[in-house]
């Protein structure tokens, strides 16, 4: 960064700096950070329209507040890369989301600033009120405040949060970041007047002494405040003809005002700071703030992967001769399957671009349905669906899915219903870190009861299990599948119903084997080529193809024919289907030399996911080396 370029914010190394400032010099340090996010994003590829749009608010969240002693709890994190810079990470903001890097995302282990893991959607205001809590009750004067974007709004987790925000002693400020849904019309000259009004501090110290005189004289309870407080709100919204949705929460709300207009921001963050109960602040930014192309279609550039900043091309992320994303090789065939059957419809959890669900969209509109950020009643709604005849293809990110264990066990599995779960993002994710790697599907979905799971080798195979799914199979289904691209450069089979529960030799041999399930066994048929090339090893190689249930009779003649046998996944150790072949074995009696591959006991840090899977050890090298010395025993 250069003096010249960057004159104030390449002289801001914390918060501490940033509130030396003047005023007046704030809104030329919003223009230099967003330029410098813009400068950075469009070479080292990340979350651009949010963070463009949430540069005001994190500048006047920073320079209001005495963070890190003060706490500011991100939501997603998407929002949050001005954050980043600010905050003592401005010059290895060129790192982000590369191996040893930056996180993507606040992560506690980086940063003191960084307060709460942020990654998965809506658990901001629940986390911030229980330090808002903690803090009341240890008698710290510290200030909390949760940062919640608006699509974060449509998580369960966050009503579950606003609902609870008044039932203890706190003096949380949740700030609702609102850059698209509309909660409330456009700012008005009325609704200005009156957020001066009840933010005034003359205002509220007659509004606090009122309340305490009417307490003395037993004219108000805490139960009647919180009635008071409904009302005061309802009240607001009636004269301003400006509806919203927290009417119904005792909480104090305040807005909506100009988010991205960083004095405004700044004098209202300071009038509210020393409010005593919780409180809510609706801004209204936009997003992609400030770069045309990115205010022009929110959805492109929410993650736009490399661009140029001057003439906002976007550099094209496949060729004509590539092999297709997996995951529009589900969207073209759930459209396929669709044209056949009316019964089948798409869900998703706010994800449809992400998981290609665009493609049913655009074919069948009013068969498609984007359910918000709210994956648990993703997996009920589409088990309604399936109970009333309907056939559900839910589509949801493997790391997503967690959030829905519950719903899945209690709503789809118990009832048998007929629901066929696509999680997309299966295994290493790269980029996107911790929070998202799809590391867990195969231990936690083989666990439920009447649950089929499965992985695709290739795009023929992923079209397979879906056929299978819909006509093979009369109870919930998953399929797991990997980010990014598949194998095959003609991926349009004919479909056909693979039997269940059944894998598949695809290699003859005689002195090792291997058992792999999902699209890592790509990398097993290099492994076994090279073994034969270079070793003259005749490894053989099955595809399980399912994970559950397990092909009991493949697995054990093959422990009977071989001394020594390889399980590879691209999921946990602990819990997998490595760990589940084990079992078998030991319970019949077998003992060949097992070898089990996978994902080590720990949480994968950002990277490329080929920097993964050789620090895994599951990069064909790696499983090369680990097979050559396994042999060897």
């Amino acid at each position: 960064m250069t003096e010249q370029k960057y004159p104030i914010l390449n002289n801001i190394d914390t918060p501490a700096d940033l509130r030396l400032l003047p005023e007046e010099s704030l809104p030329q340090l919003c223009d230099e950070l967003r330029k410098y996010i813009l400068e950075i994003v469009a070479q080292h590829p990340g979350h651009l329209g949010s963070s463009l749009g949430a540069v005001e608010l994190t500048v006047a969240l920073h320079y209001v507040f005495d963070t890190p002693h003060d706490r500011l709890v991100w939501d997603v994190g998407h929002q949050a890369y001005g954050h980043k810079i600010l905050t003592g990470r401005r010059d290895r903001f060129p790192s982000l989301r590369q191996w040893g890097g930056l996180a993507g995302f606040p992560s506690t282990s980086e940063s003191e600033y960084d307060t709460f893991t942020a990654g998965h959607a809506s658990n901001s205001i629940s986390a911030a009120l229980g330090m808002a809590v903690a803090t009341k009750r240890q008698g710290i004067a510290r200030k909390v405040v949760a940062v919640i974007g608006d699509g974060s709004m449509t998580g369960g987790l966050a009503f579950e949060g606003l609902n609870n925000a008044s039932s203890f002693p706190n003096d949380l400020l949740i700030v609702l970041n609102d850059n698209n849904m509309s909660i409330d019309k456009n700012v008005g000259g009325l609704n200005r007047y009156m957020v001066d009004i009840l933010t005034s501090k003359t205002y509220n110290a007659l509004r606090y002494d009122l309340y305490k005189t009417m307490q003395r004289m037993n004219l108000i309870t805490e139960s009647k405040r919180r009635g008071l407080i409904r009302f005061n709100n309802s009240f607001k919204a009636l004269i301003s003809q400006q509806s919203n949705l927290f009417e119904g929460f005792s909480i104090r709300y305040f807005g909506p005002i100009d988010g991205n207009d960083v004095l405004r921001t700044v004098q209202i963050l300071r009038d509210i700071k020393e409010m005593k109960g919780p409180k809510i602040l609706h801004l209204k930014t936009q997003k992609g703030k400030g770069y045309a192309p990115a205010e022009a279609d929110a959805t492109v550039w929410h993650a736009p992967g490399k661009f140029d900043i001057n003439t906002g091309i976007r550099e094209s992320k496949s060729e004509i001769s590539s092999p297709s994303l997996y995951q529009d090789v589900f969207g073209h065939t759930l459209v396929e399957m669709a044209a056949e059957d009316s019964r089948i419809v798409g869900v998703t959890p706010a994800m449809p671009t992400g998981c290609s669900l665009t493609y049913m969209q655009q074919a069948y509109p009013h068969r498609t349905y984007d359910v918000g950020i709210a994956e648990g009643h993703a997996v009920t709604f589409s088990a309604g669906l399936s109970r009333e005849g309907m056939i559900p293809f839910c589509n949801i990110y493997s790391s997503f899915m967690q959030r829905a264990y519950d719903q899945l066990i209690h709503d789809v599995a118990i009832s048998r219903q007929h629901v066929v779960f696509c999680l997309d993002r299966a295994g290493l994710v790269g980029e996107d870190g911790a929070t998202h790697q799809g590391a867990f599907d195969l231990a936690y979905l083989c666990t439920i009861p009447n649950m089929v799971v499965s992985s695709p080798l290739d795009e023929h195979q992923l079209r397979n299990l879906m056929f299978t799914a819909y006509k093979g199979q009369n109870g919930p289904m998953a399929i797991r599948y990997p980010r990014g691209k598949g194998v095959l450069f003609d991926w349009r089979n004919t479909p056909q119903i693979l039997p269940i529960g059944k894998g598949r030799e695809m290699v003859e041999g005689k002195d090792l084997a291997f058992l792999s399930i999902g699209p890592i066994g790509n990398i097993i048929r290099s492994v076994v080529n090279r073994l034969r090339e270079e070793d003259g090893i005749q490894a053989a190689w099955y595809d399980l193809i399912y994970a559950k249930p397990l092909d009991t009779e493949l697995i054990l003649n093959v422990s009977n024919r071989f001394s020594h046998v390889i399980t590879v996944e691209e999921g946990t150790l602990c819990g997998g289907v490595g760990a589940q072949i084990a079992s078998l074995l030991l319970e019949n009696g077998r003992n060949p030399k097992l070898k089990i591959l996978g994902l080590p006991d720990e949480f994968i840090e950002h990277g490329t996911q080929a920097q993964q899977r050789a620090y895994c050890a599951l990069d064909a090298e790696s499983i090369y080396n680990i097979s050559v010395e396994f042999l060897s025993r």
